[in-house]
């Protein structure tokens, strides 16, 4: 362990702090918490943990859905700026005008979303339960889902159910185009190709297995394979080696970086310790109507 890292354990110990990584946080940000995960991972985390203080490592929507959960405890996040394309692509506003729209919708809100356009949703959901959130849903209701577009287009094939979405993304994963599925077969033909659903509807056509974050962690263990390509954001990588010694990983491609996540430094979070900042609050009417979202979502699993 670094020292810069040994003091950032010390310090969490001192001020009775948990330390959450999102999966796709630097490695040796992964390295110096105390629970790696995806959003719905972390969200129960953040509202199952004891401690006092939550330091979330992962871009800001997420440290929102934590303060939303844990209102008592203190919510710091190491880079405010640590933002999230697709949630700046919903504001509140759009999301209002689409619902109005489509009076008596339910609408369906990923993870990836402001707390305001939380609190105008009747669920939330992440990649890793979005189809069953959906499914659970009353097949008389018509859905508005907001506001990843191509993990709307996953669940609607899963599930048979038609559903409006709303026209955001992820840049990161939209950047990868089924060229370079192609490539990477043609690089490792015997490994078995894992895509996140966030990514384009062609070059999700072109992989073995389509999962979050959560479901690629637990793929490896189960099968056979031993050489697997992962479509995700390339930090996953450091996590797959660690936890399957015996099993290769490869990037689908190494442009696959989120520079939000990034922002997040092993710096930071020492900063964010010692001077307990930067602090994460929702107002109250917005809190209350987003955690009823949140809470189903978590509920659903």
């Amino acid at each position: 362990m670094t020292s810069i890292s040994a003091r950032i354990r010390e310090l969490a110990r001192q001020r009775q702090a948990v330390i959450l990584a999102h999966n796709y946080q630097a490695p040796e940000v992964q390295d110096v918490a105390d629970f790696c995960g995806d959003s719905l991972e972390l969200s129960r985390q953040a509202a199952a943990a004891g401690a006092e203080v939550i330091i979330f490592c992962g871009v800001y929507f997420m440290a929102e859905t934590a303060a939303i959960l844990s209102p008592s405890k203190t919510v710091l996040i190491p880079d405010p700026q640590a933002g999230c394309p697709m949630v700046s692509m919903a504001p509140v506003e759009a999301v209002r005008e689409l619902k109005a729209k489509h009076p008596g919708a339910m609408v369906v809100t990923y993870v990836n979303s402001s707390a305001e356009v939380k609190a105008e949703s009747d669920i939330c959901c992440t990649s890793a339960n979005a189809a069953a959130v959906v499914a659970g849903i009353d097949p008389a209701r018509e859905i508005i889902f907001v506001p990843d577009q191509h993990l709307g287009h996953y669940v609607q094939q899963v599930t048979g159910r038609k559903m409006i979405l709303y026209p955001g993304c992820c840049p990161t994963h939209a950047r990868l185009a089924p060229a370079d599925i192609v490539a990477a077969r043609q690089a490792y033909p015997d490994a078995v190709v894992m895509i996140h659903p966030e990514c384009r509807p062609e070059a999700v056509a072109l992989a073995d297995a389509v999962l979050s974050t959560s479901g690629m962690l637990r793929y490896p263990r189960e099968s056979p394979a031993t050489t697997f390509i992962v479509a995700t954001e390339t930090a996953m990588l450091h996590r797959l080696r660690k936890e399957n010694p015996g099993k290769t990983f490869h990037p689908a491609s190494d442009l696959l970086v989120c520079p939000n996540m990034k922002r997040i430094t092993l710096e930071k979070v020492l900063w964010s310790l010692e001077d307990m900042k930067h602090v994460v609050t929702v107002p109250e009417p917005v809190r209350i109507k987003a955690l009823r979202a949140v809470e189903r979502m978590v509920r659903v699993g």
